[in-house]
């Protein structure tokens, strides 16, 4: 594989210091409004696993602060290896679910433009919070075709779509932004459903499900992909 154009991490990547990420961790752990929201997103994973195979074994990436550790270790025999690019966020995590680290879960630093392993190394790609993070067309398919090379069979990811209120709404605010005094970097996108769905294509995936985390409302998706038998991502 041809890494040379590949970015190995995103503008914002260099903000998951310590304090960061620990600030992360506790985010979805506070407010009922935040616990109602990961209480669904789980619930969507957890479908999303099923509707893959429950597969045997997961590489969770980016694994952030571990949120979804305990929603992946439900299947008590999987083996999950838990990768991110911050060595920050990977300690917070081992910190914070010292269970999970017992039952056995590896962990990797690595870039998910540039994943450090080999080809067909887990049988699932649990990509969670990171799509809607990328703008620009090229890296999504970098990250993807590298998503489609490690993996067995399936993969499953998350991302903002349009077509429903949330987006709407977003489109509205980001007409308004001054970009003049927040800079020119945007760090969240929200992606028009088809051109998302030709993009898994062209990456050499075909769509298993889809699933919203409010239909007609929430911008959040859920995509369970599956490996195109044959397909051969052209060179990057």
């Amino acid at each position: 594989m041809n890494t040379a154009n590949i970015p190995v991490e995103l503008p914002f990547s260099a903000k998951y210091d310590r304090s960061h990420a620990e600030q992360y961790f506790r985010k979805h752990r506070t407010g009922l409004f935040r616990k109602l929201s990961h209480w669904r997103e789980a619930a969507l994973a957890r479908k999303a696993l099923h509707l893959a195979g429950d597969p045997q074994h997961v590489l969770d990436l980016p694994c952030g602060a571990g949120r979804f550790w305990p929603l992946l270790l439900e299947k008590t025999d999987r083996d999950l290896l838990a990768a991110d690019h911050s060595a920050d966020m990977l300690d917070v995590a081992a910190w914070a679910h010292p269970e999970a680290i017992a039952r056995g879960v590896s962990l990797l630093r690595t870039s998910a433009f540039a994943i450090d392993l080999p080809d067909h190394a887990t049988d699932c790609v649990f990509c969670m919070r990171l799509l809607h993070h990328v703008g620009d067309p090229a890296d999504r398919q970098a990250l993807l075709k590298e998503i489609h090379r490690v993996s067995r069979s399936t993969a499953i990811v998350s991302l903002w779509v349009d077509g429903n209120i949330q987006a709407r709404r977003r489109e509205r605010i980001e007409a308004r932004r001054d970009r003049s005094s927040t800079g020119a970097y945007q760090n969240r996108f929200v992606l028009p459903a088809p051109r998302i769905e030709q993009e898994f294509g062209a990456a050499g995936f075909s769509i298993r499900a889809r699933l919203d985390f409010l239909p007609g409302y929430s911008m959040w998706r859920v995509y369970v992909l599956e490996k195109v038998p044959g397909h051969q991502a052209p060179a990057l």
